[in-house]
């Protein structure tokens, strides 16, 4: 079974071979440990295939709005500043704080511009990565990007908060630039033949909702349920990031047409994910990167363990995923937590 067929079996609940899993790391993390980190890449090709040593150029350059210090206008308006080197940082002027400039406002075209940075888009050459993955039975993705969390990057969130508190009348046009927006971008991946459809939508706090699920029900839901549909009608399913805890919605989201959502273990708990999520829909889960600077090794191994055996069921429904997010977690948790997946989800 290739890896983009066992993917979307566990995904549909459809019995794969193994329980998917992976491993990311942060610009700076990269930064910090280099090659010892390309070394941990290499002895586990299972996990990392075709992974090559610096090709994310991470040891010498930061990306957009990951440099310290730097103020970074993105192509949607939106002032970025940093505060910590190899670590996102966050808007800091919004191009919608005043009503006023709604009416003129224009968001990017996604056919010739990314979120971020000077160079066009290049879809030829997207739609050459895509059929080269598709030959190598990889997952065959496209990104549909950021959906919540670009209405607090275009009103700020103080004022987008209160937005959905008093109904702001302003509302359904703010949504409907996301939404105009979204739709051409997944028109056009579709038309490459991606199978899934990945989106970003931070939307959780650490105990729930930023907005409550009936704000949540009333403007947002429509909107997901929209775009989601339309992934599926093209062929694609529909794979959603959203940090915080969502236990409240995992019903909606269903209903919206998530194929599978990655819950945070910390703010979800264990007992909640598998309460909400199990044989429902498809957990990627997201272990708890906060205390890998924390854990020993054997707390990290005993993390996975419980996540598979308390998550895991032979038709599948789980994926697991560790997300290394700094420059103080020990090598020594990094190489546990790679290991530890291999162990316990092929």
């Amino acid at each position: 079974m290739t890896t983009g067929e066992n993917w979307r079996r566990a995904a549909t609940f459809d019995y794969p071979e193994w329980i998917p899993c992976g491993a990311g790391f942060s610009p700076i993390t990269w930064r910090t440990y280099r090659e010892e980190l390309d070394r941990v890449h290499l002895d586990h090709p299972r996990l990392f295939p075709g992974f090559v040593p610096g090709a994310n150029g991470y040891y010498d350059e930061m990306p957009a709005v990951h440099r310290q210090g730097e103020r970074f206008r993105d192509n949607w308006g939106c002032v970025w500043y940093n505060a910590h080197e190899g670590l996102e940082g966050q808007v800091v002027e919004s191009p919608l704080a005043d009503w006023d400039r709604l009416a003129d406002y224009r968001a990017p075209d996604p056919l010739t511009q990314f979120e971020r940075g000077e160079e066009p888009r290049d879809w030829e050459q997207t739609a050459r990565d895509v059929e080269q993955a598709r030959a190598a039975g990889g997952l065959v993705g496209g990104s549909g990007e950021r959906l919540f969390d670009r209405l607090y990057f275009l009103r700020g969130f103080e004022n987008l908060m209160m937005d959905f508190a008093t109904d702001d009348p302003h509302l359904p046009a703010l949504l409907d630039i996301l939404e105009q927006y979204e739709t051409v971008l997944i028109d056009k991946w579709l038309s490459l033949g991606v199978e899934v459809m990945g989106f970003h939508t931070d939307i959780g706090t650490q105990r729930g909702l930023m907005i409550s699920p009936a704000k949540f029900r009333q403007y947002l839901k429509p909107l997901f349920t929209r775009l989601f549909q339309r992934c599926h009608a093209g062929g694609a399913l529909v794979a959603l990031s959203s940090d915080g805890c969502l236990l409240e919605i995992v019903d909606d989201l269903v209903d919206c047409g998530v194929t599978t959502h990655d819950p945070q273990l910390r703010a979800n708990t264990l007992p909640g994910i598998v309460q909400a999520y199990k044989g429902k829909l498809c957990a990627n889960v997201d272990l708890d990167r906060q205390g890998f600077p924390f854990m020993t090794p054997e707390e990290i191994r005993e993390q996975v363990r419980e996540v598979v055996g308390e998550m895991a069921a032979p038709e599948g429904g789980l994926m697991v995923s560790g997300s290394v997010w700094g420059e103080d977690v020990p090598l020594s948790n990094i190489v546990a937590l790679v290991e530890a997946l291999e162990e316990f989800c092929f």
